[in-house]
């Protein structure tokens, strides 16, 4: 049950960064005159953005579930599987984030007030390091997860190839907000009027996917170990208290 709790308040700290971040665009947006409308479409199609909403949504259904289902039975295979396939984003982006960007110039504007420049902080601190830092442990610590079969595998695909195609589509039909380009993709990577073209950007999207593969098989490893370990006690146990009987 504590670990339920622990779940949601992830989440609740997620939200919060998505929040902090919603703030930061709203006001950069109406003091820059851009089209609102716009502004908040594009930040809610990143994609940070919509891996934590997902990761917030996935938390707090399987808290709801442990609440509603003590014991030690184990958690669903439909909860499992989306636990596990918003943890993979989630971390990919903490591991780029950390070991890529940390030192990268920041994302705050000169014409920030401190307060719009702290809560622009405290986003991306929350969504690319809490975050993930919550999904390490709860990979390794939560009680009853179940552990996923192999097959599984490209479960963890499945959201980063579609929010990629609705990426590609959509940057073609929206311009940027501070028009400069009759275009628009999230991260310049995927833009495929840079000097690399399509060609750059599908070898960027490719290695995203075998990133995601990666780490789906990382955590699908460390599942089906938790899973044996667990299993290993479980008999132990049953046969101590057999022998005591």
């Amino acid at each position: 049950m504590r670990w339920a709790w622990f779940r949601i308040a992830a989440a609740v700290t997620a939200l919060s960064g998505v929040v902090a971040g919603f703030i930061v665009n709203f006001d950069r947006a109406t003091r820059e005159a851009q089209d609102l409308e716009l502004v908040l479409v594009n930040y809610f199609s990143l994609f940070t953005i919509v891996s934590s909403l997902l990761s917030a949504v996935a938390l707090i259904v399987a808290a709801s579930w442990s609440m509603r289902h003590p014991g030690t039975s184990r958690e669903p295979l439909a909860i499992a599987i989306a636990v596990a396939a918003v943890a993979a984003p989630v971390l990919l982006l903490g591991l780029v984030y950390n070991i890529l960007l940390r030192n990268a110039p920041s994302g705050i504007a000169l014409d920030d007030t401190a307060g719009i420049a702290l809560l622009d902080s405290y986003a991306v601190e929350v969504l690319h390091v809490v975050l993930p830092i919550y999904f390490v442990l709860d990979l390794l610590l939560a009680p009853r997860r179940r552990g996923l079969s192999w097959r599984w595998l490209a479960a963890f695909v499945v959201y980063p190839l579609g929010w990629t195609l609705y990426t590609m589509v959509r940057g073609l039909r929206v311009v940027n907000p501070d028009g400069s380009t009759e275009w628009w993709y999230p991260y310049p990577f995927l833009d495929p009027h840079n000097a690399g073209g399509y060609p750059s950007a599908f070898m960027y999207i490719g290695a995203m996917l075998v990133g995601f593969v990666a780490i789906g098989a990382i955590i699908i490893a460390i599942g089906r170990y938790r899973e044996k370990r667990a299993a290993v006690r479980g008999a132990a146990a049953s046969a101590a208290g057999a022998l005591h009987a």
